[in-house]
């Protein structure tokens, strides 16, 4: 099982990416050169939101026209309600990337699924990099700006990602804190689904 412990936090329209790129400590912890993605995802669920109930995400996202379904689902006993299991493979649909989701490891009732279909969904620019943290680690910073969709409207939005890749939680956690007061960023609490959900 791999696992996810991210932190998000909303952008305002004056500030610019290439801003935030800019600062000094971002430019020294670098360990590429940003990324580009063109990312749109389908959010999916069951008709008596089986999935949305018990905290499951199953999602198919295009990223730059590769198609990766992807599972995430709350750990056991975490002490940190952000770190949640995720599982993900190249599928064209996620019909097909069950049995595969759930050989990873995924909760097995993703076999018993019945009725799935897309509720939500997002269309987004992504610019993503790389980045060193103290003690060896790795976290991957996103900045998205696009729209959420939901039954019957759309939203736009930018936010920013800071996702732990490799090691201790801590410098993750110090390196975003210390982002979000230079720039004075307000913390997201709700994910681009529930978000999206709620349109």
């Amino acid at each position: 099982m791999g696992t996810e412990l991210e932190w998000k936090y909303e952008l305002p329209q004056a500030l610019s990416f290439e801003e935030i790129l800019s600062w000094e400590e971002l430019r020294e912890r670098a360990a590429e050169e940003p990324r580009r993605y063109r990312m749109q995802t389908s959010y999916y669920d069951t008709p008596d939101r089986r999935l949305g109930s018990r905290m499951i995400t199953l999602r198919r996202r295009l990223e730059n026209q590769r198609s990766v379904v992807c599972c995430k689902a709350p750990v056991p006993g975490a002490a940190d309600s952000r770190l949640r299991g995720e599982w993900e493979l190249e599928a064209p649909e996620p019909a097909a990337a069950l049995p595969g989701l759930i050989a990873l490891g995924a909760p097995p009732e993703l076999a018993e699924l019945e009725g799935l279909a897309p509720i939500c969904g997002a269309d987004f620019r992504r610019l993503a990099l790389l980045l060193r943290l103290e003690g060896g680690g790795c976290a991957e910073l996103a900045l998205d700006q696009g729209r959420l969709f939901g039954p019957s409207r759309s939203l736009p939005f930018r936010e920013l990602e800071l996702e732990l890749k490799e090691g201790a939680a801590e410098p993750a956690r110090d390196l975003v804190r210390r982002l979000a007061e230079r720039f004075g960023l307000r913390p997201q609490e709700q994910s681009k689904l529930a978000r999206a959900r709620e349109l």
